[in-house]
Order: C-alpha cells, then structure tokens, then sequence
C-alpha cells in the first residue's frame, strides 16, 4: 500500500436534496429525516427529492431511455465529476476508470402485471409466459434493465471512456465496490477512479422481494438503532460517487481533497449469533485505535440482531465516538448504502466536523464493511 488515496470528489443526492453542503449541513444538526408513510403504507420510505436532470443529463433522449435508478446514479456521477474539477478535462476522463454498485435494474411493471394476469387464465402456461416475454420486453430488458448499463450511461453522457465494472449483490457490492477502487489505486494499479452506486426505493417490486424475507419495517419511521418494536429496513432512495485518487496524481493536477481513505475491508460471515460483531470487530481492529472525537457513521440497516451486534461493534471501537445512522438521514439504500455513508464522512471532514471518521455497515441477509477516513 504505497499511495495515499484521497477522496478529491463527492456527488450525493437523496431525500434531502443534493451536493455535499446540503448533507454536510444536515449531519450537524440532526435533520429530521424526510419520510413517504403513505404511498407504500405500510411501509415508510424516504422519496427522492426531485432533481434538475437537465444540469448532468442534458439530452431529453439520453433521459428518457433510462430509468429512475439509472437517472440517478449517472446525474450524482456528474455532481462527483464537477466537485473533482474533472467535468470538462478529457484527457483525465480518457483514463478514468469506473466501479459501480448496482442491483437487478428495474422492472417493468406494466408488463409484469399484464403477464401474472393472464397467466391465471391460461391453458398451456408455459408456452403463454414464453410468449409474452419475448414479445412484451423491451430490448434493454431481461425482465429486469440490465445492470451494467448505469457505467455505460456514465460513459455516453460525461465522456468517461476508461474501463469500466459493475458489481451485484446488495450491500456488499457497495462494500466491494470501494474496497476494490481503494486497493487499486492504493498498489500503484490505477491513478484516479470514479466509484460509487444508485438506489431507487420507490419500487413496488423491491419492497415485495424484501416484504417476502420478513426484512422490512411497517407502521412510522423510527431511529435505526430503536426499531425494536418492529425491527427492519425503511428503504430510500439515494445515490453517491467519489472520485478516488492517489495523493501524487491529486497533487500534479492541484486538486483539493475532502478527504484520505486510510482503510477499507469487507468480511462475510455465516450470520451465527455474535458473528457479526465479531466481523465488525475483525475489521475496525485492523484500522487501529480511533482518535477522540472521530465520527462513526453507520449504514445499519435496523433488521433485528445484526443491527445491535453493529451498535456493540461501533461501542467497542469507538467509545466515544458520535455516532450517525445514515437510514435515519436518507434511508437505506442498499448497494448504495455504504457508498452513500463513506461520502457523508467525507462531507463532514471536509465541513471540519471531525478529523476522523470510521464507517461501518453490515447487510440485511448477509457481508459487513469496515472504513476509515481521516482529514486531508
């Protein structure tokens, strides 16, 4: 690990708007959270505020063949890009490589309604749902929009043209995606990278799939780390992208830092009682003593069990630390969830909250991450 890697980028936009002030702003004073009861009662979710798309995505066609995730995700990489002071240098974006979290892409519901209602009716199912998918999808579509086409968007509308990977798996492709962009950078691997992910909360489908595990929670929105009544997720729609860079690189173009990722790692443990404070405590042990008055942010996801074992970890680590839920500032954002936290730590080390800020989040079914951001 020979090269500093700093955070010369940040883009984040939420249910509290956009930008690094708008959050640094809100993670000093306690913003109360902004939550959407009714919609999609009984569950809570945290809404989108509503974007200038034109600002990052400024062609109508480009806009509307995407959807809402992908809108997302490729306005906040812009927001990230411009912070970095990296908008408009093509020879920087020619190398800029791109990691991105992202899940299964949405569906169309539409036509997933109009297929589950006639397949009740139907002789001969099989033929009829072989039938209807191939002539009802859309070509971007494999029952869901394919996943990878947020760094390819990224690529068309910002003229980023250096490689690209897009990781799945909920929560921890966040981690991963993070970890993976750190490592590179930090082993003299890579120079300047963008990272980050997209979540849209406001989708029926989701809500289903994590109703159908028992993970969510029902009724009014609640503190993350006192949803014992009704343990689980409350979900929000969010997105954050960091432009990662080597100190060297950073320095010879005079880029400003918000901040210095220090350490990332990821764990994945069998979800054993105990097992994941044990992961957590694997982790931030490895990242040395935290300095007083450091910041921990917390992408807990509230689910019962793991989220008190993250709370026992974060205790342990940093006693005296302030602790930070970020579903209680935007919601969870699943692949997004721990990108989105990283960059709240970066927020408020370059708004001089802190110092120091270790982050944590260990997910829903399964995977915990650990990080450690210092002041530049």
């Amino acid at each position: 690990m020979a090269h500093d890697v700093l955070i010369t980028g940040i883009g984040l936009a939420s249910s509290l708007g956009e930008g690094i002030d708008t959050h640094a702003r809100a993670l000093a004073a306690g913003t109360a959270p902004i939550v959407d009861e009714t919609s999609f009662a009984p569950y809570p979710v945290h809404p989108l505020k509503p974007l200038e798309l034109d600002r990052q995505i400024p062609k109508k066609s480009d806009q509307r063949q995407m959807e809402p995730w992908q809108r997302l995700g490729v306005y906040t990489a812009g927001l990230a890009l411009d912070s970095a002071g990296l908008k408009e240098d093509a020879e920087t974006k020619s190398k800029l490589q791109v990691i991105v979290a992202a899940g299964g892409g949405e569906r169309d519901h539409a036509v997933d309604s109009a297929i589950l209602t006639g397949l009740r009716g139907a002789n001969q199912p099989g033929p009829f749902l072989n039938e209807r998918l191939m002539g009802d999808l859309r070509p971007t579509l494999f029952l869901a929009q394919l996943s990878n086409l947020l760094a390819g968007n990224i690529a068309i509308v910002h003229g980023v043209t250096g490689a690209s990977r897009t990781f799945m798996g909920e929560e921890q492709a966040g981690v991963d995606a993070i970890r993976t962009a750190h490592a590179r950078i930090a082993a003299g691997q890579s120079e300047v990278m963008l990272v980050g992910g997209a979540y849209n909360a406001e989708r029926r489908d989701m809500l289903l799939l994590f109703e159908l595990g028992g993970f969510l929670r029902t009724g009014s929105f609640a503190p993350v780390f006192a949803r014992e009544d009704a343990p689980g997720l409350i979900t929000g729609s969010a997105a954050a992208f960091l432009v990662l860079e080597s100190a060297e690189h950073a320095k010879a173009r005079g880029a400003h830092a918000h901040a210095r990722l220090s350490h990332v790692g990821a764990h994945r443990s069998r979800r054993q009682p105990g097992s994941v404070a044990k992961g957590l405590d694997q982790l931030l042990g490895g990242f040395g003593p935290a300095a007083p008055g450091a910041l921990a942010i917390s992408a807990a996801t509230g689910c019962a069990g793991i989220t008190a074992e993250e709370a026992a970890a974060i205790a342990a680590a940093a006693p005296k630390a302030k602790r930070i839920a970020t579903g209680d500032l935007v919601g969870h954002a699943v692949e997004a969830a721990f990108p989105v936290s990283v960059a709240l730590a970066a927020a408020a080390l370059s708004a001089d909250a802190a110092q120091e800020a270790i982050v944590t989040g260990a997910a829903h079914w399964r995977g915990e991450g650990a990080a450690r951001l210092v002041k530049a």
